[in-house]
């Protein structure tokens, strides 16, 4: 058991010696080119440099104090099947998954704080021999680190002993002992739980043709907490961006509008996640051509024209001035277009001759009735003449009945006698007026 206590004392004061934690700071300080490639775009256009991560997506933390995890399993010979012992979520909640373990196996609640992983065995017993895997998981990070531990059970205590076997660490311990089974790891991603947005910056940086790149100067500053710095030439710095929810999507392209030539150079993308460790760097050579103009449409050619002739002019002439642009379009003329423009002015000159026929025909209609009346009240005295002979005609009636003195068979046949010689006086009718009237409708 001494010799036991002293292995685990040499690994933590392994861990912790200023060796390994200056290799480790040096590892996370300095970021690895994950891609360098040549892009080329015109002048004048927009360029667009790709630098994607979904590593980078500081929303997707939303689990906060179940997305570190710390399991052990059991693996016995070679090519059985493992089973889980327990595991341990950050926020302290422990699990053990065989009923016989509980109380058997335990863990530190505090390993999520000090980085001690280790499990114990209270009584190692004959079926707990087998390999170990300690197994860190961080889901957020995408993270996964192991350490393997091989257990042998003894009967003599004195054999009791801990070595390496060149691949893991072997350990013989007596049978009804206690048994530790070593796993530390004290990296502040599995010891601190972090804001992701205080951890996560990307920035952009620029080395013009001949700048090494560490003294490239510095475009923008992006932090997952919404804050942004820019920097450069002033030519530059207000034709650059990157989109306002990068850090949402992942997506910190940098986008170059209006290209000039001076834009070129070696441009790089750093994705820095301090929290997960993550330190990239994508480099990209940017190359500025001519900007290409596309050629003008071949002309149609006319009518008789061979391959040799010189094109016409344009019809379309294009004069600018200062702040407006004036087109001038000149249309050739066409004989169908001059009879088109003839048969609109017959057909307008022939509507006014029927109107003008109309409008003569309806004023001498107008007369005729005119004239036809004034006639009618000329002939209005031989009517009253005609009315004072009927008058008196109507008046010698009487006297001529009354000498006749008939007898009749019956009173029938005297009423009718009666009405013979005395009739009704007649309706004065002009005919001439009513022909007139017919005439004027």
């Amino acid at each position: 058991m001494e010799l036991l206590s002293c292995v685990l004392l040499w690994k933590l004061v392994l861990l912790q010696s200023p060796a390994f934690i200056l290799s480790s700071g040096t590892a996370a300080a300095s970021s690895s080119v994950v891609s360098e490639s040549v892009v080329k775009w015109p002048a004048g256009t927009q360029a667009v440099l790709n630098c994607q991560s979904p590593r980078m997506v500081w929303t997707q933390d939303r689990l906060h104090d179940r997305q570190r995890v710390i399991h052990w399993d059991l693996s016995g010979v070679p090519g059985s099947q493992g089973r889980r012992l327990v595991d341990m979520y950050s926020a302290g909640e422990q699990r053990v998954y065989e009923p016989r373990d509980n109380g058997r196996l335990l863990l530190s609640p505090s390993a999520f704080q000090d980085g001690n992983f280790s499990l114990l065995i209270r009584a190692v017993e004959e079926g707990d021999e087998g390999v170990y895997t300690c197994n860190l998981h961080h889901h957020y990070c995408h993270l996964y680190e192991s350490l393997a531990v091989r257990l042998e059970v003894t009967d003599d205590p004195l054999l009791a002993r801990a070595y390496w076997d060149g691949e893991k660490e072997v350990m013989v311990v007596a049978r009804g002992m206690p048994a530790l089974m070593t796993c530390v790891n004290r990296e502040h991603l599995w010891t601190d739980r972090h804001l992701e947005e205080a951890q996560q910056v990307v920035h952009w940086d620029r080395q013009l043709p001949g700048v090494p790149h560490d003294r490239a100067d510095r475009l923008l500053d992006l932090y997952a907490s919404g804050e942004r710095r820019a920097y450069g030439p002033s030519f530059l710095r207000d034709r650059v961006a990157v989109k306002a929810d990068a850090f949402a999507r992942g997506d910190f392209s940098l986008r170059i509008d209006a290209l000039e030539q001076a834009d070129e150079g070696i441009y790089s993308c750093h994705l820095h996640h301090h929290y997960c460790g993550l330190h990239e760097r994508r480099v990209y050579h940017l190359q500025v051509t001519e900007p290409t103009f596309e050629p003008p449409a071949p002309a149609s050619p006319g009518n008789g024209s061979g391959h040799n002739s010189a094109p016409g002019p344009d019809p379309t002439l294009v004069s600018r001035s200062r702040g407006h642009s004036v087109i001038n379009v000149i249309v050739p003329e066409n004989h169908s277009h001059f009879f088109q423009q003839l048969g609109y002015v017959l057909a307008t000159l022939l509507l006014f001759i029927l109107l003008l026929i109309t409008v003569v025909l309806a004023t001498r209609h107008r007369g005729g009735c005119e004239a036809s009346d004034k006639k009618a009240g000329k002939s209005k005295g031989k009517d009253v003449n005609m009315m004072e002979f009927a008058v008196a005609t109507r008046d010698q009636a009487p006297y001529r009945t009354e000498d006749i003195q008939l007898d009749y068979k019956n009173n029938i046949l005297k009423e009718r006698a009666e009405l013979a010689h005395s009739p009704l006086p007649a309706k004065n009718v002009d005919l001439d007026k009513e022909f007139r009237k017919e005439y004027c409708k």
